[in-house]
């Protein structure tokens, strides 16, 4: 069965949670080949992390070239004798579709599967009725961990092939309350590191013989904290800087520690890099420990850069088909984590657009099975206009 409610049940049955893919793209694999894809399983490795299958399926090989993304791993289910239906039931009950990954985003990948065989099959087998036009899939198992081997490494052993891209549609689950109001447009980088302040370990009750660090470390949060790092951008909101965690390492109730440490995390906007927005904060930390308090930041590595894909023919046309569809003009949105768009908006636009987020990574994930049946035609309306 080829319909999207049959395909994100296939997946959802699937229990792969990262890094392991169950047979998920299996079940891509053989609806595709099926249907007259070149489909390339690829897996990458790296050490100290786990290797991770990937899927690579294009029909067509002239432009225009739209690439449909998305990941088939997913988060563990947690305690399973909690869920109302098994995590990898793919149960429909009461209009709904349950299981892990049915919301994040196998839902999604199916949606735009069901849709791309629809079209194909309106248009002969082919993108266009003339020859011309690709449709591909770039599907990961890495995308809910490290996201080392996955979409990063796939893109790039595309480009070694000669692949290009012109545009993408990645399937997260965008809206926030119902279908249709949220198109994610960018999203901010992410960047963490670790604060440390120097101190000299001593006796308590001999204070002028050791130094302090816990309230220097205090002093430094507030500072980093409260000054902004910058009051938003036209497309994006504020970046902030939040601490996450502050230790000394110190079981002792009678000694004054000798360091003090504090992990944060920054989300931040198109006013920055991560160089000028590691220089501004480094500048902020040695203003406020002046010439007595000791401390120095260590940044942790960062594959998550900001990016936005501005508005314009493309995203003009994924809107109007999701209004056709659901009635609805949606948002264009900056919000939320990060994705793997972040490394795809280093090869062509790309926005994402996929179901209601409201249960992912939640006992009893689920979607309406309406939604399924309007992001398929949703899906089925971005391809009609896009090659026409």
């Amino acid at each position: 069965m080829t319909d999207a409610i049959s395909i994100t049940r296939d997946l959802v049955r699937c229990p792969s949670v990262t890094p392991a893919d169950a047979g998920a793209l299996g079940v891509l694999e053989s609806i595709l080949k099926a249907a007259g894809f070149e489909v390339h399983r690829v897996t990458f490795s790296e050490p100290g992390t786990a290797d991770v299958d990937n899927l690579y399926a294009r029909i067509g090989d002239q432009a225009p070239h739209i690439t449909f993304a998305g990941h088939t791993d997913v988060v563990p289910p947690g305690d399973e004798s909690a869920w109302t239906h098994g995590p990898f039931s793919g149960e429909v009950k009461d209009g709904f579709l349950y299981g892990r990954g049915a919301v994040d985003m196998k839902g999604g990948i199916a949606c735009s599967v069901a849709a791309v065989l629809d079209y194909l099959k309106d248009n002969g087998g082919r993108p266009q009725k003339d020859g011309r036009g690709s449709i591909s899939f770039l599907i990961t198992g890495d995308e809910e961990d490290v996201s080392i081997n996955g979409t990063v490494k796939l893109l790039k052993w595309a480009a070694e092939r000669g692949e290009k891209f012109d545009h993408c549609v990645l399937g997260e689950p965008s809206n926030v309350e119902v279908l249709g109001d949220t198109i994610k447009v960018g999203r901010r980088g992410s960047q963490s590191g670790t604060l440390y302040v120097e101190g000299v370990q001593g006796h308590v009750a001999y204070p002028h013989r050791a130094s302090n660090p816990v309230p220097d470390i205090s002093r430094l949060i507030v500072a980093l904290s409260d000054e902004p790092l910058d009051h938003g951008s036209a497309q994006f909101q504020a970046s902030n800087l939040e601490f996450t965690s502050v230790d000394v390492g110190n079981a002792a109730s009678n000694v004054i520690p000798g360091q003090a440490r504090a992990k944060f995390n920054i989300r931040y906007n198109d006013n920055h890099t991560q160089e000028s927005l590691r220089g501004l904060v480094e500048e902020r930390l040695a203003k406020a420990c002046g010439n007595r308090i000791r401390a120095r930041i260590v940044w942790e590595p960062s594959n998550s850069n900001v990016f936005v894909t501005k508005p314009g023919p493309f995203t003009d046309l994924a809107v109007a088909a999701i209004e056709a569809v659901t009635g609805r003009k949606p948002e264009l949105s900056t919000s939320g984590g990060t994705s793997d768009a972040r490394f795809i908006s280093s090869y062509c636009p790309v926005i994402e657009f996929g179901l209601v987020g409201q249960t992912m990574h939640q006992i009893d994930e689920r979607t309406p099975v309406a939604d399924l049946e309007k992001l398929t035609q949703v899906y089925r309306g971005v391809l009609d206009r896009y090659f026409t």
